[in-house]
Parts: C-alpha cells; sequence; structure tokens
C-alpha cells in the first residue's frame, strides 16, 4: 500500500477547516484543526499492534519541540481497512461513522464485533476514492447505567440528605470520571440513585461516542480508581442506552378481531430481539397467534415485527421491544388498546305495515377506516330496504318501507332481524341486531265467555292486542259512553299490548255489553263483550233489626231484614247451623223479611242468640247481613221493657237503626242512621240521635253509588247541583241533626275520591253545601258531633283542599267565588308568568279578613296551566279546635291554599291574619297536619313562624301548603317581653359559664388523676364525675345549638332536630345514671364493708348504667314515637309533650334515681349513727362518712331540683317564676358539678397545691419545720373553703405539713369520702 498521504479535510459550515476551540488571549486567537492521516502497511498482522499503540499513545510524546506554538490535543484512530477475500473492508471504530452519503451507494459489509454500530452503515466494501474517512458522531448519547457493590445495604442510602448518601455520591462519582474520561467525546458521569439488592448503584453516562471495548476498558479504570471497601462487582455493570428505536403499530385504532403488526426499527446491527407484554410479565414466543420476525436490512438496520393474530381485549397494555448488544440494551416501548367494536342502533321497534318509510341506523362509536358496512335481513318475510351510508362519520342507514301486501294478516307479529355488519381492513368484524316487528291492523282478542256476576262481585274484561303500536286505547258502554280511566289499565309487552277493565264492587249500572278500542291513527280495532250483572242486596244496604237487643227468656222476638226495592229473592235466616224460612212484606219501596223467634222452654238462661239472614238471587249467589245479637235475660232483671227496643237493666245502653225506630220516615223512604237509648229508671230514653233524614240519606246512598259507577263523568256534575240544591232545602234538618250532618261530611268525603277534573260551577256547588254546613246555627250540632267522631270537621278540611286541587279552569280564569262561611279565589299560572300570587278576603259579618301572598319566584318553578287556589274561611277554626282549651282559642281565618301540581319543598308562603283576641297571648303560626293524633288532624307550627305583630295583625311565612291559622299561647312568654329575654340571657350565658365549668372540671380531673385515683374506690368516684362532666358538656352543647336555632326561626330539619333530641335525651339521662352509678357505689362501700369486687367488674357494671340503661331507654322513646312523627316537638328540638308525653321518658328516670340518691344516703346516715355490734366508726370516722353523705346530698338535689321545675314548665298556666327558677338551675349545672364534684374533694385540692405552689412558698415551707402551718387556698380555713364548709356544717383546718395517718377502718372511710366529695 502507499505510503502517508494527505487527504482532502472535510468541510463545515464555517469552511474548509473546522475551528474547534478559540484560546482567549492577548494576540489573535489560535485555531483549532482536525488533521486526517492515512497509514498504509503490508502486512495486515500488523493492524492490531498498530492499533494498540496508537490507542495507549500519550500526548506527551507527540509534543512538537520546533514549534512551541502548536500542540496536539488529542489522537483518535477513525477507520480501519483490513483484506476480506479479494476485498477491502473498511469499518469505523468506536464513536465513528461513515457518512450517510458515502452509504447509500455504496456497498457495506458487517463491522467488526468490537465496534458499536453507528448511523446507517459501519462497514463499507471499499475506501471511498475521494474521502472523508469515518466522521465522528455530533450528538451525544446518554447511558443509563448500574453496577452492584457487593456490601449491605445502609438505609441512609434511602435518604439524599444523609451524609452517608453524599459520601458516596462523591466517592463513586470522582472513580467514574476518572475511569470513563478515557471516552470519546466524554461529557459527564452522575449517581442518580440507590437501591437494596445489596447496593445496586444507578448512574448516567453521558458522551459523544461509545463502545462496548472502551466501556469495558472504563470499566476497568474506574474499578483501579474506586476504594476497595465498596466492593465494586465487575461483573454487574449494565448499561441502558437512549439510541432511538423507531417503533410503529399497525392500524393505529385497534378493535377485537384485527390482525395487529407491532414493527421495531433501531439503527443498531443486532438480531437479539426480544418482545415482552407488561402486563402478563413474560417473553412472548412464537405461538398460534403470536409471531416474531427478526430482520437486518442492508446491513443498516435491524427490523423486529410482532404480529399478533385475531387480538382481544387480553391482549391492551404496554409491549417493549428489547435489542440486546453486550452490555447494551436498546428498549423502547408501546401501549395499544384494543376496543371492543361497539356498535350503536335503534331499539328494536315495532313497524305498522301502512307504507310509511321507517329508518333503522347503526354507527361505530370508534370511527376507523371501514372497508366495509353493509346490512342484512332474517326472518319469515322479506322487507328489502335502500342503504345509504356515512363513511366519515361511520355510519350507515337503511330505509324500509312495508306496505300490506308485504305483511298479509297473518304474518302481523313477524319479527325480522336486521344486522348492520362492519368490516376492517384489519380483519375486525362486529355487527348489531335491529328487532323489527312488522304489524297489520291490531288484531284483539277479548275474554272469551259472558260474564255473569251478582252484585258486590267483582270482575275483569282482558282485552289483548297482537299489536304494541297504538296511539289510544280507551273502553265504551254500547251507548258510546267512555269508561272512567281508574277502572282499567293498559300496558305493552313484547307480544302486543294488554287491557283490563276491573270492577271491584258491580252494581247494576255495569249490566250491559262494553267495547274495547285500540286506536292507531284513523284506524280502529273493536272487541266487543257482555256483562250481566244479577241483582243482590250489597250486606251495607241491607238494614237488620235488631243490632243487639235484649228480650226476658220466655219472650217471643221478631228479626227484620230489608231492603230498597222490589226485586224477587230467597231470603232464609240462620242461626248456628240452622235455617228458617222468611216471612215477606212489602211497605212501598222496601221490602221487609221477618221470622219470628221464640226460645225453648228448656233453653238455658242467660243465653246470647247470633241470627243471620241470607238473600239468595236466581244466579244462586247469596249474601250475609250482619249479625243480629239476641240476649235471653232472666225477668227479674228487667226494668225497662218496650215491644221495639227490647229490655233491659238500668244504665243498659241500646242502639237501632233509626229505620226501625219511632222516628217517622218520609213518604214510605227509609231513614238512615243509628239512634241510642238508654234505660232510665223504668223507661228507655234517647241518648243519642244520629238519625238521617230521607232526603239526605237518599243523597248519601247515591254518592255511593257514583263512586263505583262506570259514568262518573257525565253524572257528578247532575250530582253536584241537585246536593248543593238539596242541602239548601234542608239546611234546618242539618243544623239540627248531628247525623245529617256527619251524612253531608260523608258525602263530600266521598266525592273527593272520585278522580275527576272539577270545574268553576262544580267548585261553586261544592262550596256552597259547605256554607251550609258551616253556618252559625250548626256549631253546636258540630260539637256534638265531634265528640263521638273527633276527624269530621279534618275530613270536611281534607275533602276541600282535595277538590280545590282538582279545579281546572278552561279559559285560564278562576272565578272567585263568595259565601257568607267560605271564598274562594285562585289563579292560573300562563305562560311567562311574572307576578305575585296575592289574594285578599274580608268576611264583614264575621269582622275578619286576611290575605296570601306567594312571591314570584316561588311560582317559576311552577308548570304553565297550573292552578293555585286559596279557600278561606271564618269558622271552621272553632270546629276545628275542639279539642283545644278555650283559652288558646283565636278568631281568626282558616285559610288552605293548594296547587294543581306537585311542588317541591321548601315552597314558601306568607300570610295575615286579622286576630281578634290580643289578650289570649302570644300568637302562633300553625297549620292543620292531618296526620296527627293517629290521623285524626291536629294543628302544628312545624314549618311556620311569626313575621310580624303590629296591633290586631299578624303576619306568618311557611315553607309549605295547606290549611293555615294562628294560635294563641298564653303560657308562653312573648318574644318581646322582658321576661322572654331575661330567660333568653340566662340561658346562653349560664350555658356558656356552665360548659367553661365542666371543660374546667375535666381538666383539673386530668392534671391530678395520677395523685387522686391511687386506691380503688377513689379511682371509681373520679371515673363517675369524668363521665358525668362530659355527659353534661355534650347535652349543654347540643342545647344551645337547639335553642339557637329555634329563637332564630331557622327552618327545623327535621332529621336534624330528630337526632339533636336524641343526643340530648341520651346525655341527659346519662349524667343522672353517673349520679346513680355514684350513689350506689358510695352505699355498696359504706354497707357491704367487707365484700371486695375487682376495679374491672367495677368498671363494666359503671358504665353498662351509666350508658347502656339511657341508650336502651332513648332507643325505646324513638323507637316508639318517630314512626308517628310525634318524637319532637313541633317548635323546638325537645321531647314532645303534647301528643306524647315523651318528655316523662326523661323526667321519670331522673325524678327515680333522686329519690333513690335520697335514700341511699338516709341509709348510710343510718348505719353510721346506728352501728351493728363491732362495726361501731371512730368519731373520726363518722365525720367522714357525715361529710360524704353531705356531698351525696348537694348534687342529687339539685339536678333533681331543676327537671323537677323543668316538668312543672310544661303545664299550661304554670307561674313564670317555675321558668326563671328552671332556668337558672339548668344554665348553673355545670357550676355545681365543678364545685361539689371535683373543687370539694380534699385530695384535689391538696395534688392542685402541689402542682401550682409558688418556688418561694416551696422554699419557706421547707425551712419551716413543725413550727409553722400553711393553709392553702383550698384549704378548710381559708375563707373560700370557710364559706362552703360552714354552709354545709364543715369545720377544721388542713394542715400541709401533717403527715396523714390512716388505719384499716380510717382508709375505708377516707375512700368513701373520695367516693362522692
Amino acid at each position: 500500500m502507499t505510503g502517508l498521504r494527505r487527504p482532502e479535510l472535510p468541510d463545515d459550515e464555517d469552511g474548509p477547516l473546522r475551528e474547534r476551540r478559540a484560546v482567549a488571549t492577548s494576540g489573535p486567537a489560535p485555531e483549532e484543526y482536525t488533521v486526517d492521516i492515512e497509514i498504509s502497511v503490508e502486512n495486515a498482522s500488523f493492524l492490531d499492534p498498530i492499533k494498540a499503540y496508537l490507542n495507549n499513545l500519550t500526548l506527551s510524546a507527540l509534543k512538537n519541540s520546533a514549534d512551541p506554538a502548536a500542540h496536539i490535543l488529542s489522537i483518535a484512530l477513525t477507520t480501519v481497512c483490513r483484506p476480506a477475500a479479494k476485498e477491502v473492508w473498511c469499518s469505523c471504530e468506536a464513536g465513528y461513522a461513515w457518512p450517510p452519503e458515502k452509504c447509500l451507494p455504496s456497498l457495506t459489509c458487517p463491522g467488526p464485533s468490537s465496534a458499536l454500530p453507528g448511523h446507517h452503515c459501519n462497514c463499507l466494501k471499499h475506501l471511498p476514492p475521494k474521502g472523508p474517512f469515518c466522521q465522528l458522531r455530533g450528538e451525544g448519547v446518554t447511558l443509563r447505567m448500574s453496577v452492584r457493590l457487593n456490601v449491605a445495604f445502609p438505609e441512609d442510602l434511602k435518604n439524599s440528605s444523609s451524609a452517608l448518601y453524599r459520601s458516596y455520591k462523591t466517592d463513586l462519582e470522582l472513580a467514574f470520571q476518572k475511569g470513563y474520561s478515557i471516552l470519546s467525546g466524554f461529557k459527564s458521569v452522575t449517581v442518580t440513585g440507590f437501591r437494596p439488592g445489596s447496593v445496586i448503584v444507578n448512574y448516567e453516562l453521558k458522551a459523544t461516542t461509545l463502545s462496548p471495548d472502551v466501556i469495558h476498558k472504563a470499566n476497568e479504570q474506574v474499578m483501579q480508581s474506586l476504594n476497595q471497601t465498596y466492593k465494586m462487582d465487575y461483573n454487574s455493570f449494565q448499561a441502558v442506552t437512549t439510541n432511538e428505536t423507531k417503533f410503529f403499530v399497525t392500524p393505529e385504532v385497534t378493535f377485537e378481531g384485527d390482525t395487529v403488526t407491532l414493527m421495531c426499527e433501531n439503527e443498531v446491527l443486532s438480531s437479539n430481539v426480544s418482545w415482552y407484554h407488561v402486563e402478563r410479565r413474560t417473553e412472548i414466543q412464537n405461538t398460534s397467534r403470536f409471531s416474531v420476525y427478526t430482520t437486518v436490512l442492508n446491513n443498516m438496520t435491524s427490523v423486529s415485527r410482532l404480529i399478533i393474530l385475531n387480538t382481544t381485549q387480553r391482549d391492551s397494555g404496554e409491549y417493549i421491544c428489547k435489542l440486546t448488544l453486550d452490555i447494551f440494551e436498546y428498549e423502547s416501548r408501546k401501549k395499544i388498546d384494543v376496543n371492543p367494536l361497539q356498535i350503536s342502533t335503534n331499539e328494536d321497534m315495532k313497524v305498522m305495515c301502512d307504507n310509511q318509510s321507517v329508518l333503522l341506523k347503526c354507527c361505530s362509536e370508534k370511527n376507523a377506516n371501514w372497508s366495509d358496512i353493509g346490512w342484512k335481513q332474517e326472518g319469515k318475510i322479506h322487507i328489502p330496504g335502500i342503504q345509504q351510508t356515512d363513511w366519515e362519520f361511520g355510519c350507515s342507514k337503511y330505509t324500509i318501507k312495508a306496505n300490506g301486501t308485504q305483511c298479509p294478516s297473518g304474518s302481523s307479529g313477524t319479527k325480522v332481524v336486521y344486522t348492520c355488519e362492519f368490516t376492517s381492513f384489519h380483519g375486525a368484524r362486529g355487527s348489531k341486531n335491529i328487532e323489527v316487528t312488522f304489524t297489520s291492523v291490531a288484531n284483539l282478542t277479548i275474554t272469551p265467555d259472558p260474564i255473569s256476576v251478582s252484585e258486590g262481585q267483582n270482575f275483569s274484561i282482558k282485552c289483548s292486542s297482537d299489536v304494541s303500536n297504538y296511539d289510544e286505547v280507551y273502553w265504551n258502554t254500547s251507548a258510546g259512553i267512555k269508561i272512567y280511566k281508574r277502572f282499567y289499565t293498559t300496558w305493552r309487552h313484547s307480544d302486543g299490548a294488554e287491557s283490563i277493565l276491573t270492577v271491584k264492587t258491580s252494581t247494576r249500572e255495569w249490566n250491559g255489553t262494553y267495547h274495547c278500542i285500540f286506536r292507531y291513527k284513523n284506524s280502529y280495532s273493536i272487541a266487543t263483550q257482555d256483562v250481566i250483572v244479577h241483582p243482590l242486596p250489597l250486606q251495607p244496604n241491607i238494614m237488620i233489626d235488631p243490632l243487639e237487643v235484649a228480650i226476658s227468656c220466655q219472650d217471643p222476638y221478631t228479626f227484620k231484614c230489608c231492603i230498597k226495592g222490589y226485586e224477587d229473592y230467597k231470603v232464609t235466616f240462620q242461626r248456628d247451623s240452622f235455617f228458617f224460612p222468611a216471612a215477606k212484606e212489602v211497605h212501598g219501596k222496601q221490602v221487609c223479611y221477618s221470622y219470628s223467634f221464640l226460645a225453648s222452654p228448656k233453653a238455658r238462661c242467660p243465653k246470647t242468640i247470633e241470627m243471620f239472614c241470607h238473600f239468595t238471587n236466581a244466579a244462586n249467589n247469596s249474601v250475609r247481613s250482619q249479625p243480629m245479637k239476641l240476649k235471653l235475660v232472666p225477668a227479674e232483671n228487667v226494668t225497662c221493657q218496650d215491644p221495639k227496643i227490647g229490655a233491659g237493666g238500668p244504665g243498659k245502653v241500646i242502639q237501632k237503626l233509626c229505620q226501625f225506630s219511632d222516628v217517622p220516615g218520609n213518604h214510605g223512604n227509609p231513614v238512615g242512621g243509628i239512634i241510642t237509648y238508654k234505660c232510665e229508671g223504668s223507661r228507655w230514653r234517647v241518648k243519642r240521635n244520629d238519625c238521617i233524614s230521607a232526603s239526605i240519606y237518599s243523597l248519601l246512598h247515591l254518592a255511593k253509588v257514583l263512586t263505583t259507577s262506570p259514568s262518573q263523568d257525565e253524572k257528578f256534575p247532575t250530582y253536584l247541583r241537585n246536593l248543593s240544591a238539596s242541602t239548601g232545602k234542608v239546611e234546618q234538618e242539618i243544623s239540627a241533626s248531628p247525623g245529617n250532618l256527619g251524612a253531608i261530611i260523608s258525602i263530600l268525603d266521598l266525592l273527593s275520591t272520585v278522580p275527576t277534573q272539577m270545574n268553576s260551577e262544580m267548585m261553586t256547588h261544592i262550596l256552597s253545601t259547605v256554607n251550609v254546613i258551616l253556618g252559625t246555627p250548626t256549631l253546636s250540632t258540630w260539637k256534638t258531633l265531634q265528640q263521638q267522631q273527633t276527624n269530621e270537621s279534618s275530613r270536611l278540611l281534607d275533602s276541600v283542599e282535595r277538590f280545590s286541587r282538582a279545579l281546572q279552569s278552561g279559559d285560564n280564569v278562576i272565578l272567585p267565588i263568595c259565601q257568607t262561611n267560605v271564598q274562594m279565589r285562585g289563579m292560573v299560572i300562563k305562560k311567562g308568568h311574572s307576578q305575585n300570587y296575592k289574594q285578599s278576603f274580608v268576611f264583614s259579618d264575621s269582622d275578619l279578613w286576611g290575605n296570601v301572598v306567594i312571591d314570584e319566584s316561588q311560582l317559576e318553578g311552577l308548570q304553565p296551566d297550573v292552578s293555585i287556589v286559596t279557600v278561606a274561611f271564618p269558622t271552621l277554626k272553632t270546629i276545628l279546635a275542639q279539642d283545644i282549651q278555650a283559652n288558646s282559642l283565636s278568631k281568626s281565618l282558616v285559610m288552605t291554599t293548594t296547587v294543581s301540581h306537585h311542588v317541591t319543598t321548601p315552597f314558601r308562603i306568607s300570610m295575615t291574619f286579622k286576630n281578634n283576641d290580643r289578650s289570649s297571648g302570644v300568637p302562633r303560626c300553625v297549620f292543620w297536619n292531618f296526620k296527627l293524633a293517629n290521623y285524626t288532624g291536629g294543628w302544628d307550627s312545624d314549618g311556620c313562624y311569626v313575621k310580624e305583630v303590629d296591633r290586631d295583625t299578624v303576619s306568618c311565612t311557611c315553607d309549605h301548603l295547606t290549611s293555615f291559622s294562628i294560635l294563641m299561647s298564653p303560657d308562653s312568654p312573648d318574644p318581646g317581653s322582658l321576661l322572654k329575654i331575661l330567660l333568653d340571657i340566662i340561658s346562653y350565658i349560664g350555658l356558656g359559664f356552665s360548659i367553661l365549668s365542666l371543660a374546667a372540671c375535666l381538666v383539673v380531673e386530668a392534671m391530678v388523676w395520677k395523685s387522686v385515683t391511687k386506691n380503688r374506690t377513689s379511682y371509681m368516684r373520679h371515673i363517675c364525675i369524668v363521665n358525668i362532666a362530659a355527659s353534661l358538656l355534650v347535652a349543654d352543647t347540643w342545647f344551645i345549638v337547639a335553642a339557637a336555632i329555634h329563637d332564630h326561626h331557622y327552618p327545623l330539619n327535621e332529621t336534624a332536630c330528630v337526632a339533636a333530641t336524641f343526643f340530648i335525651h341520651f346525655f341527659y339521662l346519662s349524667v343522672f345514671f353517673w349520679m346513680l352509678t355514684l350513689g350506689l357505689m358510695l352505699f355498696y362501700r359504706l354497707v357491704f364493708i367487707l365484700h371486695d369486687t375487682s376495679k374491672s367488674i367495677q368498671k363494666a357494671i359503671a358504665f353498662s348504667l351509666g350508658y347502656g340503661c339511657p341508650l336502651v331507654i332513648s332507643v325505646i322513646t324513638v323507637g316508639a314515637t318517630q314512626p308517628r312523627e310525634v318524637y319532637t316537638r313541633k317548635n323546638a328540638c325537645w321531647l314532645n309533650w303534647e301528643d306524647t308525653k315523651a318528655l316523662l321518658a326523661f323526667i321519670i328516670p331522673a325524678l327515680i334515681i333522686v329519690v333513690v340518691n335520697v335514700t341511699i344516703t338516709a341509709v348510710v346516715i343510718s348505719k353510721i349513727l346506728r352501728p351493728s355490734i363491732g362495726d361501731k366508726p371512730s368519731k373520726q370516722e363518722k365525720s367522714s362518712l357525715f361529710q360524704i353523705s353531705k356531698s351525696i346530698g348537694v348534687l342529687t338535689p339539685l339536678l333533681g331540683l331543676t327537671w323537677g321545675f323543668g316538668l312543672a314548665t310544661v303545664f299550661q298556666g304554670s307561674n313564670a317564676v317555675f321558668h326563671i327558677v328552671f332556668t337558672l338551675l339548668n344554665a348553673f349545672q355545670g357550676l355545681f358539678i365543678l364545685l361539689f364534684g371535683c373543687l370539694w374533694d380534699q385530695k384535689v385540692q391538696e395534688a392542685l397545691l402541689n402542682k401550682f405552689s409558688l418556688s418561694r412558698w416551696s422554699s419557706q415551707h421547707s425551712k419551716s419545720t413543725s413550727l409553722g402551718s400553711s393553709t392553702p387556698v383550698f384549704s378548710m380555713s381559708s375563707p373560700i373553703s370557710r364559706r362552703f364548709n360552714n354552709l354545709f356544717g364543715k369545720t377544721g383546718t388542713y394542715n400541709v405539713s401533717t403527715p396523714e395517718t390512716t388505719s384499716s377502718s380510717m382508709e375505708n372511710s377516707s375512700s368513701a369520702y373520695s367516693l362522692l366529695n
């Protein structure tokens, strides 16, 4: 080969010579050059020695002495050419590579194994004739490397701030820098952390070029440079390069069933490539679904492919492509998501074969490059469609149009499945079905057999359609009258539809032919069925005599059963298992059947006989009357005798139907109701007359028939007109008879249950009837009526509310209705409504007025055409308040406001009432709660409060709708009065001070705990004191919160209020039960002196008694009352008193505990004063026991007295003094506990004194021996203590310097003293 030659230098952007570094000097900056020198050798075996020589050549040997200004900075071997057969292979050394413009036109060859592949190619099959040689790589390479130190892992290496961490890092980085500085283009090396496994050192190496040979040499240099104490393992060096690997996934959006190709492309020439699935944590091997192919293209690029066939969602996750070369790993990751091929379509549908177009549509939820979207169908009939596909959005439409020829009548209901199928270019395939049911005109089937029933029995008619697609289903009579919707139900199902007409109580009106009609657009399908209703009296319509009667044993008696009408029935009377024929009598429109009974002379007497009458019709159906009871009594017991009423002794009460009494009828028409007789002296006298006049009884009968009539809508307006006219004519009869009044209320109650819409004319007739029964003449009759039927006024109010909710106005205007005793006004909400609802009512005859206001903001949530109606009553208040004491009454209106549409609460409404009884007390805003008093109704203030009181005007605000009024509360202080303000100040300040006292008590107990609990008795005593203080602290806190909510008129959340009441009840009870525990422990320690129980048993008993018993009582109380919503008071969060007396669940246990503890005190004192033989206490012991008894005699009466006054305040008419005393005692209970339960204890005083004594006092005290004594603040001789002690008869002094001497008896006394002192 030729000798040395100077090749052409490579050019760069700055000129033919590449400037490397500028040195800052005073003269021109020296230039830096890279010179390529070619060395040729004749023998190829000389290459390796020359390479070794050049690589190990030091720069000092190359120093140019001829030109000191020129310096050789570095020398590097770049290109080596070797003979290979008949060719010459020129390869690049580590860190160098052939430029791309030389690789592409030249033939490449595999480079030497020791060289790390560069960009594009590393070896050419000839030397480029015009250069250049291999070029230095311009970009840097970062290696993430690790090495193991065979030493135990110190925990400090996890803390980067530790000294050991910094020491390791410094030493290792110095060794790394010395070793890796030999790398070409070395930049930096940094220790990034340590991890266990001996010690694994993680570090990053940055250099321009890297090769395995050079890295190995550098690793050896590192080993030599590092202290041997680190025990670095040479074989543990590992490296991961950041050399970019190209990773491709095809397709980009993958569906289940696709064939997915993952391709990993790297410039490193190696076929050692592995694939991993991260989630499965395994290397992927070739299987039937997974295939791995790795090739090297043109000696330039390594390409590895992972092919996954028929992918599933389990194949989702992250994949790793890892190429390994020597210690280098080239890793690249890619995550793929395998999506289910989800297709959205129409729901299954019903299609009428009426030649109308129906659109089927399907779309893929994730769009992709679909190869095909198609439709196919499967079914007994073939109805093709037209397809339209939107490839951009991945949707397809299929329009079908079915006509009568394609859907013959026999194929109605046939299902055809239309399948929409998506196919991707990579093999995924998905489809979804739409089931279309084609129906022709509906075919109806109805209950096949004619229906034959008797009156009173139920029946149903089932009408089925093979078509579920309909616009309307209804039932008609043969006369074309629509049956009201309440009698039938209709629903769709998968095979069609059904409608069932159900009649629970059939009457003769249901006799006839009925049509079931299905309408779809203009097509009607009709099926008919006949119903035969045989006459048979209903049991309530069979009038019997007697209801219950007594006769002498030998007297005959005639049983009677009467019905209205002329039908012919077979009637028999039954007694036990015997049946007797009946005699028939006709009285006008009434037919009666009778049976004469005469007791056998041998029959025992007295005896009770029960008789029934049976009515059997032509269909052989029968009905049995209610029982008739006959009592046979000895003649000597009879003082009152009447052939119609019967016999009886003094005070005997008998009820008879007015029909069979001496009350005259009206032209043969039956008279309803019951009359009550009482035997007084020797005569029967009328005790109560609840008879109903013939005309009103007829109206009541018609109302009952109307509620079961198939044509309610048509008959309802006519009946209301007749009712209004009839009540106006018989006003005097109504005002004179509780029976007539009750019948009218029953009529209104029945009619209000008829679910029909009301119009203004109907409402006028209703209120005209109400006006009659609320007139002043009927008020006394109301009082008589409600003596036995207390919910009649509540029923009336409920009926009026139901009528007003059903009121609808066709012209969007509700006409006002004004009567003497009732007025109605209302408004219809219109679209875009923007005004308040405001209605005023004036009753000049009663000198009462009121108004209702609902703010516009409350009306915004209501739907258009909703009606708001308010009805006002001037006299109803007196009737509803029959059960309220007279001093609570207030002469004011009752106003009920309803909305025809359901409203969400809170729905705020404001009202103003005129109050004509200002002197009766404090006004309260109330509403009528129909659920109270076992659903008989009562006044309730929940959700209502007084907004303003101005002379004779009371303004109220409530957060719901119903009937409202005002009541007077004479026993509650006026909110603005001095007494109420005084009580509030005492409550808040006192309870606040009490809470601070209790907190101080707990702090003191915590401070002196170890000093005062050295024996078992003292320990248990302080356990009790701590729990008493803690329970009272929690109870007082809840008490203040609940009171604040009430006093500021916040809306009481029912659940929160119940919870507050429960916890107040529970913790106040706990205070008393812990006091009881304290007393029982005193009794045990002083009476059972020789008996000893372990501390754990005493604690278990104490906590069971202190918290277990209160919990049981509280839970039972809330469980028994809350389901009826009478657990709490309506205007405060505390136990109810008015409805359930739930407050007694607190008062009774508390007062019982007071009595028990006082009794225990007496027993203890008796035990001390009169000890048993051999058990006489010493004088000192007796004094201690007296102190204990006085201690328990302080707290127990104070706590009991507090709630004794509290009980007195709940009674009406209680004096204001009780309110003041209760408030004072309740507010300062915490102070009592602190003083008498904690600070009055000598041991507590001593412990506090020792803890807080001044150093000066301590030094003086240490200097004084037995010459002086010190008096602490809490000693018996101090002024404060003396006042307490003198108050309870306690004298003496306590000398700190005197040691306490005890004996066994004294120890018992001291323990007992500590228990309650």
